[in-house]
Parts: C-alpha cells; structure tokens; sequence
C-alpha cells in the first residue's frame, strides 16, 4: 500500500494516556497528538480543506497563490497542499513566532513575511492586513482567512470528532482543546455533543486573550487585550470559527505555567510537543482536579510538535532569560499592587498639556515615567530621561504639546503574572508596566516596585 502524496497521510492520530502529570485526578487523561499529521499539527486538517473547498468552489485555480496570515502551524499544512497541487504560497506571520516555524515554512517553499505583533488587528502592519493587502494585490490569489473561514471548522467535523468518538468508543465525558481560531475546538466540540449532549466541552485561553471574559459577560473587553509570549492560542479578536456555545468553560492559562508543562511533558511523558500543547494540558488538568469523576474520561488536544520551539522553550537560555526556569517562588503583580495598599494612585497627565506641566508634575510627585491620556484612555507614556535628552537637544520645547514627544503606552500586563515574567518585559522601550485590577483601576509597576518585591 501507498499513498498518492503526503496530504493523504493526514489524520487517523493516536490517542496516549496522560500518567505522571496527571498523577491525583480522578478518572483518565488522554491526549490527542496531533504531530503525526505530516506538516506535525493539528492544522494540516483544516488547511487541507480550506483548499479542497475553495478549489470545489472555483476560488482557488491552478497556478494560483496561497495568501495566509499564520502563527505558522496553519503555513505548514497549506505549504504541504500547496507542494502537492502545484501553488505558490505566501505567509505573513507575528514576530513573536519562533525562527524554527519561518525557517520550516521557507524550506517547503513559502514566501514569509514577518509583520510586529504589538500592533492592533486594523493596523496595516498587522499580519492579518498585510495578508489581506497582498492577497488584494497579487492576481488570482486566494487568502483562506483561517479565522473565519468555516471550512476550518468543519474539518474537525469530519474528521477529529468522528476519530475521538470511535477511539474512545464512545466513552468520552470531557474534550480540552487551547482556542485560537476556534475551528479545532468547535468543530470537534459539535460532533461530540450530537453523539452525546452531556459532554463538556473545555477551552483553554491565556491571559492577554479576550475570549474567557466574552464567553461570561457576552462583552469584547479591550482592557482584556495586552501582550503574551504563548504562541498559536487566545486572540485579540473574535473568529467566526469560534462557536461559544460549543464551549462550555473557560480556563485561562499563564506564559510561565503553559511553558514548564509542555517541558515536563516532554521529560515525563517523552511527547516532544509545543508550547500552546503545554498551555492546553495544564488547563485541562486544572479543570480536571476540581470536576472529573473516577469514571470520567477525558481527551486534551496536542495541536504540534517541539521542532517549532528549540530555541525557545527548549532552549535553557531563552527559557532562564524569561523567568520560566527557576522554581523558586515569585510574588505578582497583585502582591506589589495589594502590598501598596491604596497608595499609588495612578498620575497622568492629558495629551495636549504643555511638557513644562508634565515636568512640574514629575518633580512634585516624585516620579520617573507618567503615562499620557486622551479623555479615558491612555495613548502614551513619558519618562524623566526623554524629557531631558529633548530639553538638552532643543530647550524651547517645554511649550510644546506632549503629543508631540511622548512614547507609546507603557505595556499592560496580567495581574497574575509573577515579578521574573514582569522583570523580563520592562527595557529601555518599555521602562513601566500598566495592571488593570478586577475594579477596572489601573495601576502602574515600575522597576523600583519589582526590586522591592524581589528583595522581600
């Protein structure tokens, strides 16, 4: 026997049961790995059938290119297609994304783009608006639009629900998928619940990711969105593929704690997986130790493999560098803010003030950097050290509007996330950090706040 072309080798993958990390959970932890489709993820399912389906619909011809926006997972199944039907394809991806996912991409042949991540979904810089620009530029090209394409759905339709279902013969009680576009987790999700109703379907989201506030208040919360490190989960915008009410639940998961377990996956379990593989099982898990039952059975899905994060999380450095190897116990940026008990009222100052106030008010507060508002919202920062390196370069600006000199907005970040993960994303760009607590307050941590708590 043998197969016509490597895209008919998708599918059919294994299911391996989960044993020291899911030591203490009642009932059984199977996970679905997905690394044995042949561009190793779970994607190669709904890339395949986002071509099939545009070529049936007569969108996508012969000769014609692949335009795709992809945090790299999705490049590679349309790459492995577009290598056995004859087209061209070009990627534009988040520069968050590992080198080893755009050196993979360019070995099969597609053209990448690598676009800045901290940008909003409309910004032209965006890899979802550079995407849509080429595929605008470029004749007789086709952009999949994975997000909202329901193709991507109904793949794991067709094909992920039904294996599930017939692998677990039928006992399956409870489905863990990471949400990103929506398709895996949705497409899967419906399947099983018309063969079984009472399966619960749970989703696992990170922090800096809008959809566990939208799934329990029906509200997009902006303040919700600010940057992460996991790759391939969470979103800043809402995907048609992402069906709520084929989502029961919401667990949201840090960088930190999804990066240690997708490393004890691989030394405990030897599942050489990725990133957002390890955010999924330690959410599922979490879940699992509060609500699985003795006969319960659980499938998580295991979307790729860890060739896409060998100098990320497998890298000792990189992995150091970010605060996610060292063991030892860290406090939040909740402990600093709960530790200054009410007394860091946030100062700011608007935008079309003169930046002779914004130094008078610097010097009376006694502080390094000042974030800069527009009405309720924060548009920018300022720092003591701009201020002067401008005011020595040319002194008649201090009647000058701040707009014209300030900085972007200082970076928002969880209020769980610990002092290394926070230490790690303040720099010479970025010298404060912005927390928004659950009474919508916001808050700011400095490099003076993070030695504090580090030394205590």
């Amino acid at each position: 026997m043998y197969y016509n072309s490597i895209i008919e080798t998708i599918g059919d993958t294994p299911l391996v049961k989960l044993n020291k990390v899911a030591e203490g959970i009642k009932g059984t932890v199977l996970v679905k790995v997905e690394y044995f489709n042949p561009g190793n993820s779970v994607k190669d399912r709904m890339a395949i059938k986002m071509i099939e389906d545009a070529e049936r619909a007569g969108v996508l011809k012969p000769g014609g290119t692949i335009i795709e926006g992809t945090s790299g997972n999705t490049g590679m199944g349309l790459a492995l297609a577009a290598c056995a039907k004859g087209y061209r394809c070009i990627f534009t991806m988040a520069d968050k994304q590992s080198q080893e996912k755009i050196d993979i991409l360019r070995a099969v042949g597609a053209e990448v783009h690598v676009c800045p991540t901290n940008v909003a979904p409309e910004d032209p810089r965006s890899y979802y608006s550079v995407a849509r620009k080429l595929n605008e530029e470029i004749p007789n090209s086709f952009y999949p639009n994975q997000y909202d394409n329901m193709s991507n759905t109904a793949a794991h339709y067709e094909t992920t629900g039904p294996e599930i279902w017939k692998q677990t013969e039928q006992k399956i009680t409870h489905f863990a998928a990471g949400v990103g576009t929506g398709g895996t987790i949705c497409g899967t999700s419906k399947y099983l619940k018309e063969q079984n109703p009472n399966i619960v379907s749970v989703g696992i989201d990170t922090y800096g990711s809008v959809f566990k506030k939208y799934k329990e208040t029906g509200v997009f919360d902006e303040n919700e969105v600010y940057p992460y490190l996991t790759e391939g989960i969470g979103e800043d915008i809402l995907p048609k593929n992402v069906d709520f009410d084929m989502i029961d639940t919401f667990v949201k998961v840090t960088d930190k704690d999804s990066a240690i377990m997708t490393r004890r996956l691989a030394r405990e379990e030897g599942l050489f997986i990725g990133w957002s593989c390890g955010a999924a099982v330690y959410g599922a898990l979490e879940y699992a130790r509060e609500n699985l039952k003795e006969d319960d059975l659980m499938i998580i899905i295991l979307p790729d493999h860890g060739t896409r994060y060998l100098n990320k999380i497998y890298n000792d450095e990189w992995m150091r560098a970010h605060g996610f190897l060292e063991q030892r116990s860290f406090a939040t940026a909740r402990n600093i803010i709960d530790r200054k008990n009410g007394s860091d009222k946030l100062v700011t100052i608007e935008k079309g003030c003169k930046v002779v106030d914004a130094i008078n008010k610097i010097t009376k507060e006694g502080i390094s950097q000042i974030p800069v508002t527009d009405g309720d919202n924060i548009v920018g920062s300022l720092t003591d050290s701009k201020i002067l390196t401008q005011l020595i370069d040319t002194p008649d600006i201090k009647e000058k509007p701040i707009e014209e000199f300030m900085d972007k907005p200082f970076t928002f970040v969880g209020m769980d996330n610990t002092v290394d993960v926070l230490s790690s994303l303040i720099n010479k760009d970025n010298q404060a950090l912005m927390v928004r607590d659950e009474e919508n307050q916001i808050h700011i941590i400095t490099q003076a706040d993070l030695l504090m708590a580090m030394a205590n």
